[in-house]
């Protein structure tokens, strides 16, 4: 039961899509309280047939872009990509409002991009199709090694689990990381992946008998007020400073110092959320040196200061 106040997600599906991308959307979007309204709609309004082989019959047409707050392109399956629209698609997007925030899950991309709505814009898709986007798509800037990119309005995601990751990602953004925590522990997914992260790319699944950097990185997540190294990392974890790193990289797509930094940096926001703690004060509980620290890191990933950070988040509550 959504409120009559709740931010409207229309979710715009074409023949070929994959059903679960469809539905994900109102699967996390649903999980964030009341927050949200999640509708699915068809570029005619009719059924539409799945790459599973079976149809979806939508609750809407594309009358409802209409009065969208954010329209997100579901994918659909390699074969199923033009590089020119459907008629009806074209129509479908043009009833989109100029104030929508535009998602694209996967393949999705090349929809927004045969709409003209990437062109300058830095975007990311699926890296098994990236060189295809790259040559029908040129203007746009493409990188495929990352989870999800931001653009103004315009948001873009790899494959499927990045696509959670991006609508956790605006939960947080909108709700800040309470809710959207709340929403992934319901979801039962994790929290947080930053949007930088690496795709995980033709890397070898570890053997079942290899040592995983799991349970040393739950161990650093008890302890990141302390000055934690590659090498304490790495004793704790039994294994060489140089064996730890690469086993690190190939189980987050991250190295240990970048994964470390994004982890205090998630952890002072969350602080800077819920609790009155001066910047000091967090900076310290966290693990940065100085409150001065802290303010630069957020700087330099959200382009704001801990006391706006702070003030935005109670408003949004």
């Amino acid at each position: 039961m959504h409120t009559a106040s709740a931010h409207r997600v229309v979710v715009l599906a074409q023949d070929g899509a994959y059903p679960f991308e469809a539905g994900m959307p109102a699967r996390v979007f649903g999980a964030a309280d009341d927050a949200y309204e999640v509708v699915l709609c068809t570029p005619d309004g009719g059924p539409i047939r799945t790459n599973a082989g079976f149809d979806i019959a939508p609750s809407a047409g594309p009358e409802a872009l209409a009065d969208a707050d954010t329209v997100i392109i579901a994918p659909v399956e390699p074969y199923s990509l033009q590089r020119e629209l459907p008629r009806a698609v074209t129509d479908a997007l043009a009833a989109v409002p100029d104030t929508a925030r535009i998602v694209s899950i996967c393949t999705g991309g090349f929809t927004l991009a045969a709409a003209g709505v990437l062109d300058g814009r830095r975007a990311t898709t699926h890296w098994q199709c990236a060189p295809l986007f790259r040559g029908w798509f040129p203007d746009v800037e493409l990188d495929e090694d990352v989870l999800f990119t931001s653009d103004g309005r315009v948001h873009t995601s790899a494959g499927a689990a990045a696509g959670i990751d991006l609508c956790l990602h605006l939960i947080r953004e909108d709700h800040g990381s309470e809710l959207a925590n709340r929403a992934a522990r319901r979801c039962v997914v994790a929290p947080h992946r930053d949007g930088g992260q690496a795709q995980f790319i033709e890397r070898p699944v570890p053997n079942a008998s290899d040592q995983s950097t799991s349970a040393t990185r739950d161990w650093a997540l008890g302890r990141l007020q302390e000055p934690l190294s590659v090498r304490a990392l790495a004793e704790h974890a039994h294994m060489s400073e140089r064996t730890f790193a690469r086993r690190f990289l190939d189980e987050t797509g991250l190295t240990p110092l970048r994964w470390l930094t994004q982890q205090r940096l998630t952890a002072a926001r969350e602080l800077l959320e819920t609790t009155t703690l001066d910047v000091d004060g967090i900076a310290a509980s966290v693990g940065y040196a100085t409150g001065t620290s802290l303010r630069r890191h957020l700087s330099a990933a959200l382009g704001t200061t801990p006391s706006r950070y702070r003030s935005t988040f109670r408003a949004v509550r």
